[in-house]
């Protein structure tokens, strides 16, 4: 936010002059000097007074300071005769021993007219004031005082800085939205018209919810028409859709289509480890709405704040309830005349409380689902409107291939692929480099090779049973790669792209899946007589995949009963207050269902990879040389791929079979 940038800015402002007139200051302190005045023992000072060779002193605590009658060479040079003598004394002394100070580095004679020495005061000397008196030499005495500037520093400098310290940090606290005093004020981010517009043409693969969220921007355009009429517009519109569907993307776009203020946040930024925080913010955001209407508010992430009420285990009121209480009673108190609407995105509209969703608060629900393959075409168009594509790249077979993709999947695609691109010194975007990036998203990223020979040929035979029973079985979904490098954290994969939007699952459609699923580990049965852990997923979703067509959907021998699953209940608190709805001898029969299920699926399975072992050693053969194994090189081992036909009675059989 703006705010944000300014307040980071002044606090480096605020400490660069302190910072730079500390260093001014050391500089002048400590920077070295040439001394007018001769440093010389005190008892150099007494043989000058001795000599009438002192005019004046100036004592100031122990230190004594004065001048010369006569200026005198400093330090004093050696007599030659001494020298002479010394040399004489010490024929056979080493070079080393005269040379322990050479004479070069001693600094050479200079003459001062002043001098400086120091007072022995722990000795002392009474006879010294005496002395002077006797030789005419003029005597000044002053206290031994601490500078001025030294004095002012020392006793207010620590206030100073305090003080200052105080200033600043109440300053950030006043000024910056997330300071002590401002905790109660909504920080939700504010798009105004200076900011880059986003259209319903900038959106695509939701043609349905567009069409929904038109009234809304009509109503912000034309306010009077509606009010003339008594009509009372939808206040609170939810966006329901799955993760990367393009909820916060439709919600800019109404605003950029009515030309109006647009509010955004998150719904976790209303709660706060105070209580009441959360509550306070609900009515500073719903204020700033006003103040600025016609606008949109936009909750991102509903649920967050927007969970069943009594859900946990006891009685709750903590702070996220009272925020929710809170939230409710703005929406309940909207005057028909503000033109601001509230949108709320949300990927579980099945834990939010009832409350949320009566008429007169979130009564408008726009359900944006995954694109389908000309929604998922334009916004490949979209998202490629800024990269340097080769001619050649088709956006429908693209699209044909990435069924069950969202917006955000592509526009993460169309961004790997430039990625790829790069990375391989490519000057235009290519068909092969969204094809890794496919491959990369869908399989994860390409690992080291299996260098273990046993390894890789049981990994071989895994994925060779997966494809193999996914070849045979007609109501399967086509193969389209069969690879034994390891992508991510699987040794080996088999993928699978539908050949048409599904919509709705049949019994052999399910049954298909069972038996592709149980495809490797029946596979290493047959071959290998023992089974390895590689099976791992695979079996927790066909068991998943079982319980389901018993529980859910009514495919088991149960008859068509639907039973309460857990995985449907989010709340442990809540679950445990309801209850399971059927007894425990019935759970025993759902157990011996789904086990019935699996089991025949692995038979199934058994007996055509069985029946078809050659052509499983062929593929495992063509694995185990070529590693990646495509669509038309399956075709070319494993013959023509049986196909579903429509019967005129409307049912689906296999081609050629009466």
């Amino acid at each position: 936010m703006p705010g944000q940038g300014r307040q980071a800015q002044q606090g480096p402002g605020f400490w660069w002059p302190f910072l730079v007139a500390i260093l001014i200051w050391d500089l002048i302190l400590f920077w070295p000097r040439s001394h007018s005045e001769a440093n010389i023992p005190y008892s150099t000072f007494l043989a000058q007074v001795h000599s009438d060779n002192v005019s004046k002193v100036h004592i100031v605590g122990a230190g004594i300071t004065g001048a010369f009658v006569k200026p005198i060479l400093w330090p004093e040079p050696k007599p030659a005769t001494a020298a002479n003598a010394e040399s004489r004394a010490a024929p056979a002394a080493k070079p080393e021993q005269h040379t322990a100070e050479p004479e070069q580095n001693k600094a050479p004679p200079k003459r001062f007219a002043d001098f400086e020495t120091t007072f022995p005061a722990t000795v002392g000397d009474p006879n010294l004031i005496a002395l002077l008196e006797s030789h005419h030499v003029l005597v000044e005495v002053s206290p031994n005082t601490t500078p001025w500037l030294l004095t002012l520093l020392m006793d207010w400098a620590p206030w100073v800085l305090l003080i200052g310290f105080f200033w600043w940090m109440s300053a950030r606290a006043t000024s910056g939205q997330s300071g002590i005093f401002n905790i109660g004020r909504m920080k939700a981010r504010r798009y105004s018209s200076d900011r880059p517009e986003i259209k319903f043409d900038d959106v695509a693969g939701a043609d349905e919810a567009k069409i929904e969220l038109l009234e809304e921007v009509d109503f912000l355009k034309q306010p009077k028409k509606y009010h003339d009429l008594g009509a009372r517009i939808p206040r609170g519109v939810l966006l329901i859709g799955a993760p990367g569907t393009g909820k916060t993307l439709l919600a800019r776009a109404v605003a950029g289509e009515a030309g109006v203020p647009f509010f955004s946040l998150n719904a976790s930024e209303f709660v706060e480890m105070f209580v009441g925080v959360g509550a306070s913010r609900v009515r500073d955001l719903f204020r700033q709405a006003k103040e600025a209407a016609p606008a949109i508010v936009f909750i991102d992430e509903l649920d967050a704040v927007g969970r069943r009420r009594g859900a946990g285990i006891g009685t709750v009121n903590d702070e996220r309830e009272q925020t929710l209480n809170q939230l409710l009673g703005e929406l309940d108190g909207f005057d028909e005349r503000f033109e601001v609407i509230i949108l709320a995105a949300t990927n579980r509209p099945d834990v939010l409380d009832p409350a949320l969703l009566r008429p007169g608060r979130f009564d408008r629900h726009v359900v944006v689902g995954l694109p389908d393959r000309q929604g998922r075409e334009g916004i490949l168009r979209i998202h490629t409107r800024k990269l340097r594509l080769d001619p050649k790249v088709d956006f429908q077979i693209i699209a044909s291939g990435t069924i069950g993709m969202s917006g955000a999947d592509l526009a993460n695609l169309c961004n790997e692929a430039a990625l790829t691109a790069a990375r391989h010194n490519h000057e235009m975007v290519t068909m092969a480099d969204f094809e890794e990036a496919e491959d990369q998203i869908r399989l994860g990223a390409a690992q080291p090779r299996l260098m273990d020979p046993t390894e890789r040929r049981t990994v071989a035979y895994h994925e060779s049973g997966h494809a193999l029973v996914a070849w045979l079985t007609p109501a399967a979904d086509p193969v389209h790669k069969v690879t034994i490098v390891p992508h991510g954290q699987a040794l080996g994969l088999t993928e699978q792209l539908p050949g048409w939007e599904r919509h709705n699952l049949s019994l052999s459609y399910l049954k298909a899946r069972l038996d592709v699923m149980l495809g490797g580990r029946t596979a290493e049965e047959i071959v290998f007589d023992e089974v390895t852990t590689g099976a791992e997923n695979d079996l927790v979703e066909a068991t998943r995949l079982a319980r389901r067509m018993v529980t859910r959907w009514g495919m088991g021998k149960l008859g068509i009963v639907a039973f309460k699953g857990d995985e449907q209940q989010p709340f442990l608190g809540y679950e445990i207050s309801q209850g399971r709805d059927y007894s425990e001898a019935t759970a025993a029969r759902i157990d011996q269902e789904v086990l019935r299920l699996v089991e025949e699926a692995h038979e199934e399975v058994r007996r055509r990879l069985t029946n078809n072992r050659s052509k499983l050693d062929q593929l495992v053969d063509a694995l185990l040389r070529e590693e990646t194994v495509d669509a038309e090189e399956l075709n070319r081992i494993l013959g023509p791929r049986p196909q579903l036909t429509l019967a005129q009675d409307g049912r689906r059989k296999v081609a050629g079979q009466e």
